[in-house]
């Protein structure tokens, strides 16, 4: 059962916080088999083999297989998010952070997710859904814990000597502060290590990608409300004075889901 109260305090004081369990086995397996098909498909998008900077990554998605989207209706998945953001929050950014096998990539350096710090008030929180197991051999992240309000970059010997290994099970949630310093690690092991990566932001805030307009021109249906609302459908700014004064259901600019 989701404790609320212990949450906030731990993700208030240290910038994260482990979640295990969110999600079962086989729904991890059914992940893991769209981000494989994704991982493939973004790599052929770039025609290259380890040239492009977003080498691992997929920029989006939930334009890949029915999972992706099946996870923005979980409750327990998304209701850490809404406690902190709360419920109007949607989509940001939806990758993949998949280390390739004897590796690092874009994410080994030591980075905050977010360039701004507003005093009290947090604009948008990350979470980590570990796909497969993350261990110190395959290259889990490390995270410098109450390094949030630090503006400037930790030097990398004090990063290294402080900051924590997110070492957990498949099926398990990372939700951080995105102002938390932290860094991706090496894979010594000979297989992908993968997961993926939700950035949830304020209602009010532009998304990385129009992804409402980049799920359409891939003539996605996306059936779930829930699902619907978090990837931004109900954020959208209306085009017109029909679309305003639109009846509730088939408005652009709600946050609500009814």
């Amino acid at each position: 059962m989701f404790d609320e109260e212990k949450f906030m305090q731990t993700f208030d004081k240290e910038g994260f916080c482990i979640i295990p369990d969110v999600f079962s086995e086989i729904f991890i397996q059914k992940i893991k088999k769209d981000l494989n098909f994704a991982l493939e498909e973004e790599q052929e998008y770039h025609k290259s083999n380890e040239e492009h900077k977003d080498f691992g990554m997929v920029l989006l998605c939930s334009i890949y297989g029915d999972s992706f989207i099946e996870i923005l209706s979980d409750e327990i998945f998304l209701r850490p998010f809404e406690v902190i953001l709360g419920e109007g929050c949607i989509v940001y950014a939806y990758t993949s952070s998949s280390l390739p096998p004897k590796k690092g990539n874009y994410s080994t350096r030591i980075h905050v997710d977010c360039p701004r710090i507003i005093p009290n008030y947090l604009t948008n929180m990350g979470g980590i859904i570990v796909v497969d197991d993350f261990t110190e051999a395959n290259g889990a992240t490390w995270m410098l814990p109450a390094s949030h309000a630090c503006e400037e970059a930790p030097s990398k010997d004090f990063f290294y000597k402080n900051a924590q290994r997110m070492c957990a099970k498949a099926g398990s949630v990372i939700y951080f502060n995105p102002r938390t310093w932290h860094a991706g690690g090496l894979n010594l092991s000979h297989q992908w290590r993968h997961a993926t990566t939700v950035n949830m932001i304020r209602p009010w805030m532009k998304q990385r990608i129009d992804i409402p307009r980049a799920m359409d021109a891939k003539k996605i249906v996306v059936s779930s409300e829930r699902a619907k609302q978090k990837l931004g459908y109900r954020s959208q700014i209306p085009a017109s004075y029909e679309e305003y004064y639109a009846p509730f259901e088939k408005r652009k600019f709600t946050q609500r889901v009814e």
